[in-house]
């Protein structure tokens, strides 16, 4: 349902939070300005192909992964680095599957999750205060007076990169890459230790066997598409909103408007307000679109965002990601879902177990601990099983590669000494790739005791 009297300026007349002071108006101007020349990232038909599988999901056929850097970076942006996060991606998503025996929706944090939202407009490190980093599109993680300077400059940086990402991701889901022939190739070495690899090479194994079948009845890759190729989304949270207004376009099938730099936008936590600046913004994209839903979210506001983000209650456009804490979750995702349950509003629920489990540990690195995240996921299913409502997907922040962020895990465990081995992020503590394999067996293993046959079977 179109609304009428929206354009993609309108929520500049709305009060706005987490926005970067820029010293020069005029320069901001005329960036955005160029942005407004610049051909969209994505496709508003794209994006429409991508609501209607959330709708899938919202519906029970379908579960979504979604998952991808806390911050991009301009200095860890390589082919290498993309290519290694989508095979864990692809691991995940075949573990999913096999558990599920559902499709999989994969949705990445990617081509576009450069802004970040802060708890403070600064910091300050040996009695020296500065402007906070707020992502690579906005200034420099340097702690320099000059770095932490918003520069306009950085949006059209961003811009440049979601396109190379975008390029190179549409050639691994299109190329060959995921076909699952090579689904063995998509383990990588420094894996092989993880007690996650033998049960994954269990899947593929059993893989193997179905394309050995359907090989033997004519089908393979060659004349079956399916087998050779994937869809692959991209997503980020949509804080920056003068870039996402530069990239707003009105299709010429539908003469709607899309948000043109992602298939899917999220609000996140600090900027969900029902009559600020986002939301405003939020209302009159046709996208699918996430609202991060924290504790302190009220029952009410959380249906008055439903009713004014989705009024005409179209499948797959809402997707609700809690991010409450293995402490809080099991105290306010009952009430939530409960409420929109009551309301009768169609939605997607998802997990984000990683925002609400973040600690500083003794030694001063900002982490997550694992078995935290894995206890949110656990009881976020649980809470969905006793008042009969779908567990439609997770949303992680996890990387490809073999970093040191998260302590725990059930191989060669992290610890809090060991955070400081291979800690890269540039914002907050990210899954590393066997940590997000384990994480999708235990979200397997959920999605398993799920299925009718299985139900069936314990029930017998």
């Amino acid at each position: 349902m179109a609304n009428t009297t929206w354009t993609p300026q309108s929520w500049r007349d709305k009060p706005i939070t987490q926005v970067p002071a820029y010293p020069d108006a005029d320069k901001l101007a005329n960036t955005e300005a160029q942005l407004k020349k610049f051909p969209p990232l994505v496709f508003a038909g794209e994006a429409r192909d991508l609501k209607h599988q959330l709708a899938d999901v919202a519906a029970g056929k379908a579960f979504l992964l979604q998952g991808g850097d806390c911050a991009e970076s301009f200095a860890e942006h390589g082919a290498d680095h993309i290519r290694d996060f989508f095979r864990v991606f692809l691991q995940m998503a075949i573990v999913l599957t096999h558990g599920a025996s559902k499709p999989v929706v994969k949705v990445g944090r990617i081509a576009g999750q450069f802004a970040k939202p802060r708890s403070a407009d600064t910091e300050t490190i040996d009695g020296v205060t500065l402007p906070s980093y707020r992502g690579d599109i906005i200034n420099d993680i340097g702690f320099t007076p000059e770095a932490r300077i918003p520069d306009p400059e950085r949006l059209l940086l961003a811009y440049r990169q979601s396109a190379a990402t975008l390029n190179l991701l549409r050639a691994f889901a299109s190329g060959g890459y995921a076909d699952l022939t090579r689904v063995h190739e998509w383990t990588m070495g420094f894996m092989k230790d993880s007690n996650t690899y033998p049960r994954f090479e269990d899947v593929a194994r059993k893989i193997d066997d179905a394309i050995d079948f359907m090989r033997a009845l004519g089908l393979n890759s060659d004349n079956t598409p399916s087998l050779r190729e994937t869809k692959f989304y991209t997503s980020h949270e949509a804080l920056l909103l003068g870039y996402e207004e530069a990239l707003t376009r009105r299709d010429s099938i539908t003469n709607e408007f899309y948000a043109t730099s992602g298939h899917m936008l999220w609000i996140g936590d600090r900027t969900r307000q029902p009559d600020g600046a986002h939301v405003e913004y939020f209302a009159g994209i046709r996208n699918p679109i996430g609202i991060k839903c924290g504790p302190s979210l009220s029952s009410d506001d959380l249906i008055r965002l439903i009713d004014k983000l989705n009024p005409g209650e179209e499948a797959g456009r809402i997707t609700l990601i809690g991010r409450f804490g293995s402490d809080k979750v099991a105290e306010h995702l009952p009430r939530l879902v409960d409420r929109v349950k009551k309301e009768g509003r169609t939605v997607l629920w998802c997990s984000d177990p990683m925002h609400g489990n973040t600690i500083k540990a003794s030694n001063g690195y900002k982490t997550r601990p694992f078995d935290r995240v894995l206890s949110e996921v656990k009881t976020f299913f649980d809470v969905h099983r006793s008042l009969g409502t779908y567990a439609g997907g997770i949303h992680i922040e996890m990387t490809g590669d073999d970093v040191t962020e998260c302590t725990g895990g059930s191989v060669a465990a992290i610890t809090e000494t060991g955070l400081k081995d291979r800690y890269h992020t540039y914002c907050d503590p990210r899954l590393n790739a066997s940590q997000s394999l384990e994480l999708a067996f235990l979200v397997a293993e959920e999605l398993s005791a799920l299925r009718p046959e299985r139900r069936l079977r314990a029930a017998g």
